[in-house]
Order: C-alpha cells, then structure tokens, then sequence
C-alpha cells in the first residue's frame, strides 16, 4: 500500500496535505516535529517522508541526515519543503539525503504528482514496454533451475546449470521470480530485446540464500539509468531486506555497490501475504526451509502459477523421525495439518514449479535440509489437483542423466495413481505457455 509520513509544524498544512493523499488512496502518518517524525518513521517505514525545513525539535536537514544513516530507510523517499527560496539550501538539503525540494506555496496537484513519481506509484508495475512480437499471450520462461550452487559443465548442458529464476510475461507486464545466476542471461536478453527503451519490472525473491540472489550484481538492467526495478521479499531472519541485498556488493565482494547503480531500483520488504502487482495477484505462502522462505501463487487472465523454489513437505520431515510416543505423534498431526494448508494453497493451479531435488533414497539422508522428495512432491502435486508439474531445484549432482531418470520416475508414479498430472523436469529456456503445452 502506498504510505506516507507527513511532517510539518503548521496543523493547517498537515490536514490539507493529509486529505488530499488519503483521497488518492495513501495511508498518512502525521507529526509536528522532526523528533516525533523520526520516531513515527522507524515504526511504520513509509514509502515516502514529506518534510518542512524548519521545524522545532529537529529541522528538515536533520531528519534527512538521521534517516539516511539508517539502512533500512535506503528505499524511503524524502520531499523537503520550506518557504524559503534559497539556492544554499537547496543544495544542503539534497547533501543531507533529501530526494525533491519544494518551495512553498506550491499546488497540492504538484505535491501529489511529484510523490507518484518517486514511489513509482504513477505506472510502476502496471506497464511494460512489450516486445513488438508480442502476441498478448502468457508464457513462463526458466532461465535457471539448479539448487545450491551453479554446475556449468558436460553433464548439465540438457537441464542447465544456472541457480533460480523464471521470468512471467502477461497483460504487458514483466515479473521475475528469484535471482539466481539464472538472472545475468535474463538481463542480457532483455537488454538485446529492449535495446535502450526504458524497462520496468517487478523481482519477487523467496528467500536471501545464495544460490536465489546471486545473479543481482550481474543483472544488465541494473546498470541502465532509465530503467526501473523494483525487488521484493520478506525480511529475513537476520537482517533486512536491503542489508542483505547490498552486503554481497559491498566491497571486498563487488566493485560497484547498490547504492552506486544508475538505474531506478526500489527494494520493497513485503508484509501482506496478499497483494497485486498490476492486474497479477500475488498470494505467498510461508515454505519449511531454513530461515524466512516463501513460495508464490500469481493469478494471472490466463491461469496461475505457483512458485515452490525450496521447500520440504512438512509431514514427511516428521513422519521420518523419532519413535512413536505422545509428542512424537502430536508434532506428526500438526505436520499432517500443514501439508493440508499447503495443499489448499495450491488447489487446482495451473502450472507448479516445486524444489524436487532429491530421489526417496538421497531423501533419507538429507531429512530437515528443507528440500523436496520427488516423490512427495508428485503426490503432493496430484492431491492439490494441479495441472502441470515442473521439477525444480536440480541438485548440483545430478546430471542430466539423473534428472531425466527422476523425471521418468515421476510419470510413472503419477501413472500408477491414474492421474492425468503432466510431469517435466525444468530445463534452462523451455517456455511454457499457460493453457498450451511447454515448447
């Protein structure tokens, strides 16, 4: 949701200015001081701070020097606004943090504009520059799909060796799913395609572990200063979004740092396990893996998609450990109930891409890795009802061999339970259309 913090001494000017976004559908904060500013905004995180210059109790430069000291206010954006005309402090403020300086007396209209602007909440997210080949359809496209860590070589070339994502194209909208190293042949491509028109896209991560983020220094898009990308997920068990995001391109690590990109990127730390990016709903769902990890259901005219990178279907996990007695049997039943929850989840979905890396006997030897048994993930699969089963998150392993046999393995599981589940294995490039077969 959009949210604002609105400080500024005159009462007067707060209501006005409070009306007025309320009405354009912004959640407001309000504060009379910058003290009492700072302390609004370390507890709500707004998406933008509009700030009077002079106040009592903390002035304009003061709360943009204080909130940009904090991490976790790199995405927040400042508007100082004062009525005083000097170029000097102008200046001063922009030095301090601020992102825009307004003199007053100025439009509200202008206000308003210039808030849309710097959120992107004008057409962010609901627009995107689509190819001129574009037939209005929706496809998926996977551009890595291994687990762990990337495995180029001989025995990978059929499946691919890249780390997590996908790229969802519909209603003219781009959403990536994860930043594996998958990510840096995605943004080549998209740069090839797009050449210098600007891009916007939406990045949903489901967790911060390496092998889901590692292809973000090397995205092209990142490096073009008309481009505008937003990047969204949880916070993680640790640390915020945005600290994890920018400590792997810090230096030792990375020559260029986050803050040092041209392009316009947006880090969003979601809190709503329900939202819309443009016309596509987005439901994400809480997966048993190490850490904050989520999976994603999007909706889309066309169909949906659920996106299960990492995740270990809970009442396995339990059934596969420790004697029977009450607790035993007590954590078993709760297991039971989540699997239950998960499979409502994703009733009836269209397309189930699902971390598949082990077979049964690798399973017993990997129990709370938080990663999937081939075979629970069919079962799981057909119970939910789902259409199409995509086998994800390869073991680094596994060769194409090995893949291509549990894939074989898969279909015939799903045959002897007389379903009509398709069964693939993810494979770099394969497309898929939603309502068509993948090609």
């Amino acid at each position: 949701m959009k949210s604002a913090l609105i400080i500024d001494d005159d009462a007067d000017y707060r209501l006005l200015v409070s009306e007025l976004l309320q009405a354009d559908g912004w959640q407001i904060w309000v504060a009379d001081s910058g003290e009492q500013g700072v302390e609004l905004a370390r507890e709500h995180k707004p998406r933008i701070v509009v700030c009077d210059l002079l106040m009592p109790r903390g002035n304009g430069f003061h709360v943009c020097r204080t909130l940009r000291k904090d991490p976790q206010f790199h995405a927040t954006r400042i508007i100082v606004t004062t009525g005083r005309a000097y170029d000097s402090d102008r200046v001063s403020a922009l030095e301090a943090g601020a992102d825009d300086y307004l003199v007053k007396p100025f439009a509200t209209a202008t206000l308003l504009e210039k808030m849309r602007e710097l959120t992107g909440s004008k057409t962010f997210s609901t627009q995107f520059i689509t190819s001129p080949k574009s037939d209005g359809s929706t496809w998926l496209k996977f551009w890595g799909v291994r687990g762990s860590i990337a495995t180029p070589g001989a025995g990978t070339v059929v499946h691919g060796g890249n780390t997590s994502c996908v790229e969802l194209r519909t209603a003219g909208q781009l959403i990536i799913l994860d930043a594996g190293t998958g990510l840096r042949l995605l943004g080549r491509a998209l740069t090839q395609e797009f050449n210098d028109q600007p891009l916007q896209l939406d990045l949903l991560l489901s967790h911060t572990h390496w092998d889901h983020i590692q292809g973000l220094p090397f995205f092209q898009p990142l490096y073009r200063p008309n481009n505008r990308i937003r990047i969204l997920g949880y916070e993680g068990a640790r640390s915020g979004l945005f600290k994890v995001l920018s400590s792997q391109m810090e230096s030792p690590y990375f020559p260029v740092g986050l803050k040092e990109l041209p392009s316009n990127v947006e880090i969003d730390e979601l809190r709503d396990m329900d939202f819309h990016l443009g016309n596509v709903r987005v439901q994400a769902y809480f997966a048993n893996h190490p850490g904050i990890c989520v999976g994603y259901r999007l909706t889309t005219e066309a169909g949906s998609i659920a996106f299960f990178p990492d995740n270990e279907p809970p009442h396995r996990m339990q059934h596969m450990r420790g004697p029977d007695n009450p607790d035993e049997i007590a954590r078993r039943k709760f297991a039971e109930a989540e699997s239950r929850k998960l499979v409502e989840f994703l009733r009836d979905v269209d397309v189930l891409i699902m971390d598949s890396q082990y077979d049964a006997d690798e399973y017993l030897r990997h129990i709370g890795w938080g990663h999937g048994c081939v075979d629970d993930v069919v079962r799981l699969a057909i119970e939910a009802g789902a259409k199409q089963l995509f086998l994800f998150h390869h073991d680094p392993d596994h060769d194409d061999a090995k893949v291509t046999a549990m894939t074989e393995h898969s279909r015939k599981l799903a045959a002897e339970m007389k379903s009509p589940l398709k069964i693939e294995a993810a494979k770099e490039g394969l497309v898929v259309k939603l309502g068509k077969p993948a090609t």
